[in-house]
């Protein structure tokens, strides 16, 4: 925290972890707000980001005739796990979407892993540059998580209308679901928009309750530390190793149903109604 005369009080220490690095140079007001830019989910989203191309172009470069080392076996799984999701759902060429899924999962995962780095240990880094504020989970930032899902939603109107032609896509906006009929068009055209919205923000907020909800966690069990006691101290690291076990399920599944949701949508886009 910043320079201070006391040691920050529970509620002063949590509040202060939750607050962004942004552009407005103040602590966030409001839990999403696109006319402020946080510069620590930035910068946290395009390192991993860059580690997450690093990572597959490593595998490429590392594939050859012979057996694969456990590295290159693990990326090549994963690979075919992914294609063979992608096949089950889109109907269509997967050359560019089975790659995006790819890419979606990992780097979903790869933010999400950040939570298990220790809560104090970005924060103090930052205060050695001058930086009061550091929150290193992009997934737990909703404008993050709604940019991605922003994303999706692009890439699900993209398809629908390669597939389906642009008269194609918008004769649809206005026919389904209920009819082709001219007075029902309103009404079709209004529960589309009403689908799209609905599916973008409830991937957004689904990433960003759980990651959210799982940083907080983390930051309570931080709290237990700050005690000089030793039941304090043996609560802090037995429940700490605990919940970072259970995390790791916990961010898997998250990217994973991203991946899917994301896979969906733009099965979806394909399909003519």
């Amino acid at each position: 925290m910043a320079a201070g005369s006391h040691a920050p009080t529970a509620s002063e220490y949590i509040v202060h972890h939750l607050a962004h690095l942004n552009s407005s140079g103040a602590q966030q007001k409001n839990i999403v707000d696109f006319s402020i830019v946080n510069w620590d989910t930035v910068f946290y989203s395009v390192l991993t980001a860059a580690l997450t191309a690093w990572l597959m172009y490593r595998a490429a470069r590392m594939i050859h005739a012979g057996v694969p080392n456990r590295f290159v076996g693990a990326i090549e799984s994963l690979v075919e796990f992914v294609h063979e999701q992608a096949r089950s759902i889109v109907k269509g060429d997967l050359s560019y979407i089975a790659p995006l899924a790819l890419a979606t999962f990992i780097w979903i995962f790869l933010m999400n892993a950040i939570d298990l780095i220790p809560v104090d240990l970005f924060p103090r880094i930052g205060q050695l540059f001058g930086l009061h504020y550091m929150r290193a989970v992009p997934t737990a930032d909703l404008n993050g998580t709604l940019s991605l899902s922003i994303v999706v939603l692009f890439a699900s109107i993209y398809y629908g209308i390669k597939i389906k032609g642009g008269g194609g896509f918008v004769h649809e906006l206005f026919t389904a679901p209920f009819g082709a009929q001219w007075f029902l068009a309103p009404f079709n055209l209004l529960l589309q928009i009403i689908e799209y919205a609905a599916k973008t923000v409830s991937l957004g907020m689904r990433l960003f309750g759980n990651m959210f909800a799982g940083e907080l966690v983390f930051l309570l069990i931080a709290l237990l530390g700050g005690t000089a006691m030793w039941w304090g101290i043996g609560l802090h690291f037995l429940t700490g190793l605990g919940w970072a076990i259970f995390h790791i399920l916990i961010i898997t599944l998250q990217a994973f149903i991203f991946m899917m949701l994301t896979l969906v949508y733009i099965g979806q886009a394909h399909e003519h109604h």
